[in-house]
């Protein structure tokens, strides 16, 4: 039996305990993600800064095997959602990129609400942006391979689901990785607006700006291809042209190949 006094002070330190669990409901050492389409084991690692054993152990996995709609525990803070708040402000304020918000919530537009669940993925001490509104670096330190504004972003995905929705998720990232491969080389113009509106003679260099299918909006799945792209993933192995296999043009088939990915051919 308790004395008295000694069951008050358990009580009171367990009313302590249980008012910092309802004060803080928004930290927490673990979060649910729910595997995309494109996503691996290792690529996860990376967005939440642990390794591929430390996901496997945590999920009880054997192999490297996952699939879209698995839900992993993943070493993660999360964060609900206030009235005023954006993906910019809430990415700001855990010191991580506005880009690692989005892929670990899978979250490729910008309405939230009051409310919601977000994760919030590891933090990197690298800046998000720029003062003129580009980015080169994500979460976890990852590096854009150029530089890029949202409305970069935007105009690539679009071009992405033009040329290759059909087409699977990685042929997809290729097509994005053409456009990158041209704003890298000396040979093109060297932003991703410029190389897509570019116009040699009287022919536009991408077909879709012709034809107008550039102005229908981006998918989640062409955001989310445009984005590996802009962070490196290249299926298309350094190439700086595509097409489709059905093509009868001489000139294109001529050239190197460097890839082929569905129906998608890329070539040097």
């Amino acid at each position: 039996m308790f004395k008295k006094g000694r069951l008050k002070t358990l009580f009171s330190a367990a009313f302590v305990c249980f008012g910092l669990l309802v004060i803080a409901p928004g930290v927490a050492n673990a979060a649910s993600y729910k595997v995309v389409k494109g996503d691996s084991l290792y690529t996860i690692s990376k967005l939440f800064n642990t390794s591929v054993s430390a996901i496997q152990s945590s999920n009880n996995i054997k192999g490297t095997v996952i699939y879209p709609g698995q839900v992993l525990n993943v070493p993660a803070a999360t964060y609900t959602v206030k009235s005023g708040d954006s993906l910019y402000l809430i990415a700001k304020k855990h010191g991580i990129s506005l880009d690692s918000l989005r892929k670990a919530n899978n979250k490729w537009d910008d309405m939230i609400y009051p409310g919601q669940t977000l994760i919030i993925p590891g933090t990197s001490s690298t800046s998000a942006g720029t003062s003129s509104g580009t980015s080169t670096s994500g979460g976890n330190g990852a590096k854009a391979v150029v530089s890029y504004s949202e409305s970069d972003v935007d105009l690539l995905a679009r071009l992405i689901r033009a040329e290759a929705e059909s087409q699977p998720y990685e042929a997809q990232v290729a097509v994005g990785a053409v456009v990158i491969n041209r704003v890298q080389s000396d040979e093109w113009p060297n932003t991703i607006k410029s190389v897509i509106y570019q116009k040699i003679g009287n022919y536009y260099q991408f077909s879709p700006v012709e034809n107008g299918w550039i102005n229908r909006p981006a998918t989640d799945e062409s955001k989310k291809a445009a984005y590996a792209a802009l962070y490196g993933s290249d299926p298309s192995n350094g190439a700086i042209f595509y097409f489709d296999d059905s093509t009868t043009n001489k000139w294109i088939w001529s050239r190197p190949i460097a890839a082929r990915i569905g129906r998608m051919v890329y070539t040097y």
